[in-house]
């Protein structure tokens, strides 16, 4: 774009917390897109990579080199974020720190704050002592919900607003809007929870897939004994070896032997007693076609699924089952297998692949509605390395995506500065995709005849439901 359009102003600090591959992309954005007091930017980051103290100061930005922690947080960041006039805003990109802590202290001075997901302290991943419905999605946004409970309303908090979580909620609605059009159902488009609960039951929808094809393509081959990404490493392992979890459906009839419901809570997912990453599904991408993803914890897993839940008399009539089906790149499946075999033991060296590493390829990332009289619609973006390099500095594909979600989500909190805290679910997806939209390459629907019956190999008996193809029980890889 000739001229990127300024969307407003924060009036107060910046205060951004991480500075990993998500930060590096996301300082430009709002260089771009806000107008702010310069001085008053901070980004706070305990182990900068080599390079990041040149690039910021290159940016005039002011650094702190420290971690963030249970201990010290209240005293580093309110000082930070208070000073001078105006109202602050916090963007948490880190790992190891408490989403929900830093949310609340920020909402009890006045400052705006987002996320890309609800992180706990340190340790908590692989906390053996801890059971794994307490080390769930499930259990973290909970306490996030309590939070809202207990104080409603207030200076607006945005949870888990990245790629996803975050734009994939905006993406189901777009698509709902879509299937209601193309299926000549042609209901009123909703204007409440309850009114897209009431649609996606209409239309029949069974479930949704978050449905990603990573091909970004590195130079040089992965060498052994390291972790490529094209993301956050310690993100990815962290949610990979936290439980498989799932937003479960009202149409499922089976459940894994392992399969566990909670007792407490919203009731809208269950977990399996086993590693995310290492928990395979059937699924669809446009430019794959077929392919097997990775049933990694998401919270929009569990959030979408709880926001198209219609209730009746306290009971759940109907609910989509919702899960991430995510194929990362070749890299990264490489990266997991060797991880897997070594115990689930981490490699100890982690290379994040920016945009001068990889040659070629995209990140396609949509969500896949299925069940509905036109089978299954696949809705999203298709974003290149090639396209992300000339949008945006500093950042891969899947990183854009990320960005650009964080973006689209801070402009929605100037603009709503009194919503209280609030999901992606919750926001107005019109507004954030028009922001989000340039940042996204083509953005389209696909239809599909396929469904996880097709793709049976034939050779052995096969456990599944021949009664209904979208049962989870013929898309799960046993």
């Amino acid at each position: 774009m000739a001229q990127w359009p300024v969307y407003g102003t924060i009036s107060g600090p910046i205060v951004m917390i991480g500075f990993g591959s998500i930060g590096r992309g996301m300082l430009p954005l709002i260089e771009r897109h806000f107008t702010f007091d310069r001085n008053r930017l901070v980004i706070i980051d305990p182990d900068p990579l080599e390079g990041d103290l040149k690039f910021l100061k290159d940016h005039g930005v002011r650094f702190i080199q420290k971690a963030v922690t249970r201990d010290n947080y209240v005293d580093l960041l309110q000082p930070l974020l208070t000073e001078g006039e105006g109202q602050g805003f916090c963007v948490n990109l880190s790992v190891d720190t408490s989403s929900l802590d830093i949310m609340e202290l920020c909402r009890s001075i006045g400052a705006l704050y987002i996320d890309t997901v609800v992180e706990p302290w340190l340790g908590f991943y692989f906390d053996k002592s801890a059971g794994p419905e307490v080390r769930s999605n499930y259990a973290l946004r909970e306490t996030v919900l309590a939070a809202r409970r207990r104080n409603p309303g207030g200076t607006t908090a945005v949870s888990c607003c990245g790629a996803n979580p975050g734009m994939v909620s905006w993406f189901v609605k777009q698509a709902l809007i879509d299937i209601n059009r193309d299926t000549g159902h042609h209901a009123p488009e909703p204007k409440s929870r309850e009114e897209w609960a009431a649609l996606a039951q209409a239309l029949g929808i069974k479930g949704i897939h978050i449905a990603e094809r990573d091909t970004q393509r590195a130079r040089d081959p992965k060498p052994s004994g390291v972790f490529v990404n094209t993301w956050s490493v310690e993100g990815f392992v962290s949610e990979g070896m936290q439980p498989a979890e799932l937003g479960w459906g009202t149409h499922e009839k089976w459940m894994p032997e392992n399969g566990r419901t909670h007792s407490e809570g919203c009731g809208a997912a269950i977990y399996l007693l086993q590693p995310g990453a290492n928990t395979r599904v059937r699924s669809w991408c446009p430019t794959p076609g077929a392919q097997y993803g990775f049933l990694v914890t998401h919270n929009e897993s569990i959030s979408i699924a709880d926001f198209l839940t219609v209730r009746k008399d306290g009971e759940a009539v109907y609910r989509p089952t919702c899960h991430y089906a995510y194929h990362p790149c070749n890299d990264a499946v490489l990266s997991l297998h060797e991880m897997f075999g070594r115990g689930g033991k981490p490699q100890e060296k982690h290379v994040i692949l920016d945009e001068r590493d990889i040659v070629d390829g995209k990140d396609e990332l949509g969500v896949l509605l299925y069940g509905h009289r036109m089978n299954a619609y696949w809705y999203g973006s298709q974003l290149s390395i090639e396209e992300t390099r000339d949008l945006a500095p500093h950042q891969n594909a899947t990183g854009l995506q990320v960005t650009s979600a964080v973006l689209a989500g801070m402009v929605w909190a100037l603009e709503n500065p009194n919503a209280g805290i609030v999901e992606a679910d919750d926001m107005d997806y019109r507004r954030c995709l028009e922001v989000q939209r340039p940042y996204l390459g083509p953005v389209k629907g696909f239809y599909t005849d396929w469904n996880p019956l097709e793709d049976l190999p034939g050779f052995f008996p096969e456990d599944i439901d021949t009664s209904d193809p979208w049962q989870f029980r013929n898309v799960l890889v046993r």
